[in-house]
């Protein structure tokens, strides 16, 4: 991870075919095209790679999210429960649905915590949203059981996790609707897009047309199609989907360098004592787009991130402090900073936010260092980087 460090003649191929044609939006220009439909292509290829009936394209993961909750049927008065380690993205599509995040705690898993999701659902609970981040998986099981219990909506946020499985299932397939980014940092990338995917006919019909300003797509004129309700322009481009279409073929490739370059590094830190891993729920699932560990304290954490710097370790995170992942610092959120008025529920339904403490969440990410697995590496750069991070955080203990 990310596939633009590999990028080479396969994706230049798709791209000029692009840009030989002219016809750079997905829809329309039939006669100009010369045969080339990347857009349509590229989602045949991820229905036939995560053996799911239905993917529709999208221009980032974040409007995947927005696509899904409409879908979904979410809106005003409504709830989505999603975790305090994430990306912004969560929380900005469930506002622009018009519904109310809540917020819960992660576990060791780095995902939600089910214990504190059945704790947090109410009668205006109408989705919840496990975030699959750093590459594994969030207890399926038991969020699926709760939403079965609850008659609740199971959304996928597979964004950091396309690629990984859960009991022999594509991450993003097993809820009712999975999400996915291909934004330029992710494990394949369009260099910006994303999709949706679903086994249900009626949310996918429902996410061709939505993402298309409500057309319908029906016959041949584009001008004369139908709108059975009111869209918004989410279209990816067919210069995103031609290196996407290129990058997807290569998925297994992808996967199997960063599988291997995980298990030098967790080898070599699973023989210092002070070190504990992430619970991955299904270890061969696991996308290893991330090593992520624990130290015993944060205070240890913090040296070893120094450490890992004065030792010339790159491409680690710890995201107690980040302004992206973690709750800590959206302040933004906890503070509604809008340029729009937001609804009185969502008002009410938040204002406690900025006075609420995750006790739990806090401990894991505080002591948590995410290590990012590049493909770009050599086997021998990756032996010399796992000595490099034993010998740092052997220098703190």
């Amino acid at each position: 991870m990310p596939g633009f460090e590999l990028f080479g003649e396969a994706e230049r191929k798709e791209v000029l075919d692009v840009l030989d044609t002219g016809v750079l939006m997905r829809y329309g220009f039939d006669g100009m095209r010369n045969g080339h439909w990347k857009a349509k292509e590229l989602e045949k290829e991820l229905q036939n790679k995560l053996k799911v009936k239905h993917a529709q394209l999208t221009t980032s993961g974040t409007t995947a999210l927005n696509v899904a909750l409409a879908v979904l049927g979410v809106g005003s008065g409504d709830e989505v429960i999603m975790p305090t380690f994430t990306f912004v993205a969560s929380f900005e599509s469930i506002i622009n649905a018009g519904a109310t995040p809540v917020l819960v705690d992660i576990d060791d898993t780095l995902t939600l915590d089910p214990k504190a999701v059945e704790a947090a659902i109410t009668k205006k609970t109408k989705v919840i949203m496990p975030v699959h981040m750093c590459g594994s998986m969030a207890d399926l099981d038991a969020l699926k059981a709760l939403c079965d219990k609850h008659n609740i909506f199971l959304l996928e946020d597979a964004c950091q996790a396309y690629a990984g499985t859960y009991k022999g299932k594509a991450l993003g397939t097993i809820g009712d609707v999975g999400c996915y980014s291909f934004d330029y940092v992710k494990t394949i990338t369009c260099g910006e897009g994303g999709a949706l995917v679903t086994n249900k006919s009626d949310l996918a019909v429902n996410a061709d047309h939505y993402s298309d300003h409500g057309h319908d797509h029906v016959g041949n004129d584009r001008g004369a199609e139908g709108h059975p309700f009111i869209g918004y322009n989410y279209r990816i481009s067919e210069l995103n989907a031609a290196v996407g279409l290129a990058q997807v073929k290569r998925t297994d490739e992808f996967i199997s360098i960063q599988r291997k370059h995980k298990k030098i590094l967790k080898e070599a830190l699973s023989t210092v004592t002070d070190v504990s891993f992430r619970r991955i729920p299904d270890e061969e699932g696991d996308s290893a787009t991330f090593l992520s560990f624990f130290m015993p304290t944060a205070e240890l954490s913090n040296k070893v991130v120094k450490a890992f710097q004065e030792y010339g370790i790159d491409a680690y995170w710890n995201y107690f402090d980040n302004n992206w992942h973690y709750i800590r610092k959206w302040n933004h959120l906890k503070e509604l900073k809008t340029l729009f008025p937001l609804s009185a529920e969502i008002k009410k339904g938040m204002q406690d936010l900025k006075n609420m403490e995750f006790k739990q969440s806090d401990d894991y990410i505080s002591r948590n260092i995410s290590c990012l697995i590049k493909l770009s590496w050599t086997e021998e750069e990756v032996h010399e980087k796992a000595k490099k991070m034993v010998e740092a955080i052997k220098s703190v203990l």
